[in-house]
């Protein structure tokens, strides 16, 4: 794809209406899964080439919690879902009603859990949302948990960045209970097309990508 990738209104618009009706899903589902009435908000749509993304985080050697899931079928990708680490502390506190929660704590396995469980219904609702506009097969891996470096978490979760395309989707999510509209939970979410899979989306949404 490399240069002769040419970004227009057109994908972004889809783009934002995919993400939006992704982040309606989740909200839903969170609702359910928390008992209360959470929002969601995708304030920024985007498509930035690697490095881009990587400096939207903060460098590759800024810390942050990662949920990572691989993308199979017509597709196939990567999927992050990437937190500050007091950002993902603040959500475990909210789903686990533990206001104690660290990350560095002694027992934090249930509120890695409760990571896993965010980014899962997450990729899900995006996921979800992208096959029925694209009328793609596509299918999550399960979903995988990391706390470190981004610069690390990309390159494990690629395995070998060759895996990559020059571009990601990112997602900005504003998560926040109903209640507390101004206290949101703020994360990026990326997905990464194999370098094929980008003009295969393109094309199933009837817009040309290069």
């Amino acid at each position: 794809m490399g240069d002769i990738f040419h970004l227009t209104g057109a994908h972004i618009d889809i783009l934002r209406e995919i993400g939006n009706i992704g982040a309606g899903n989740a909200a839903t589902a969170l609702s359910t899964l928390l008992n209360k009435k959470i929002e969601m908000a995708v304030p920024r749509v985007q498509i930035a080439t690697f490095a881009e993304m990587m400096e939207l985080i903060g460098g590759p050697e800024q810390v942050v919690a990662c949920v990572y899931l691989r993308i199979e079928g017509e597709a196939p990708g990567n999927m992050f879902f990437v937190l500050p680490p007091e950002q993902a502390e603040r959500f475990v506190r909210q789903m686990t009603g533990d206001d104690s929660f660290s990350f560095q704590g002694e027992a934090h396995e249930l509120g890695c859990s409760a990571l896993q469980e965010l980014g899962n219904i997450l990729a899900g609702s995006y996921l979800s949302a992208l096959a029925d506009f694209t009328q793609l097969a596509l299918q999550p891996s399960v979903p995988a948990l990391a706390l470190d470096m981004i610069g690390a978490v990309l390159s494990f979760g690629l395995l070998e960045l060759s895996r990559a395309g020059d571009y990601a989707i990112l997602i900005d999510t504003a998560i926040y209970d109903g209640r507390r509209p101004n206290e949101s939970i703020d994360g990026h979410f990326f997905l990464l097309p194999d370098p094929e899979s980008f003009s295969t989306i393109f094309r199933a949404l009837g817009v040309d990508s290069g």
